[in-house]
């Protein structure tokens, strides 16, 4: 009986080690905010601003989720938060579509300063680059680890911490990237990307972000 209940503690403490482990893993990604927090409302584009600045064609919400899609031409098109963010938490769901994937998100700004994490294939490498920054005139300084976390075909949930010039990517609950940028910018808007010359589609949704 005594050996019983000692192998039953050994198992317990054992599943409570992992019951833990896992919610470290899933912590950062689902504990983390409120609906304050929320920065896209499932509705409309409220707290957003389309760029280029003529009739959007491209952005549409329906059901809770933002559709993305080039039009024709392939212009391409980008949504912008209508607030600057300096150090900031942000999570949110993606879905690849149709065509080659290449979007991705701002953060703080579209300059040589701010970093882009990636989403699908970049168009420079022509291999899928999601979770890693890619910045401008530099290209991709590091590559994320994300070899069979990320599901080409469903729901993937992205987590982005952003501290001074120092960036994680938590890519379904597991850390793929942690970078730091000399130089960086410290302040902007974060953005969604439609890259141009693409004909493509992407869906965005549960769209959070918390100041740090």
């Amino acid at each position: 009986m005594d050996i019983n209940l000692r192998q039953m503690s050994k198992n317990q403490l054992l599943l409570t080690s992992l019951l833990c482990a896992f919610a470290l893993s899933l912590g950062r990604s689902q504990e983390e905010f409120s609906e304050k927090d929320r920065l896209f409302n499932g509705r409309n584009l409220k707290n957003w601003t389309v760029t280029p600045d003529k009739e959007n064609i491209w952005w549409s919400v329906k059901d809770g989720i933002l559709y993305a899609k080039s039009d024709a031409e392939e212009t391409g098109s980008n949504l912008w938060s209508q607030e600057e963010y300096q150090d900031f938490l942000m999570r949110l769901e993606f879905k690849m579509g149709s065509g080659t994937v290449d979007s991705g998100v701002f953060l703080r700004g579209e300059n040589p300063e701010s970093p882009q994490i990636q989403i699908g294939i970049s168009g420079s490498l022509k291999v899928d680059m999601t979770g890693s920054p890619y910045v401008p005139k530099q290209g991709y300084p590091a590559k994320a680890e994300v070899e069979n976390l990320l599901n080409v075909k469903g729901w993937n949930t992205m987590l982005i911490k952003v501290v001074k010039n120092h960036y994680e990517v938590w890519l379904n609950g597991e850390g793929v990237l942690d970078y730091t940028l000399d130089n960086a910018s410290l302040q902007g808007p974060v953005g969604l990307q439609l890259h141009p010359g693409r004909t493509m589609d992407i869906m965005f949704k549960e769209i959070y972000i918390k100041k740090l």
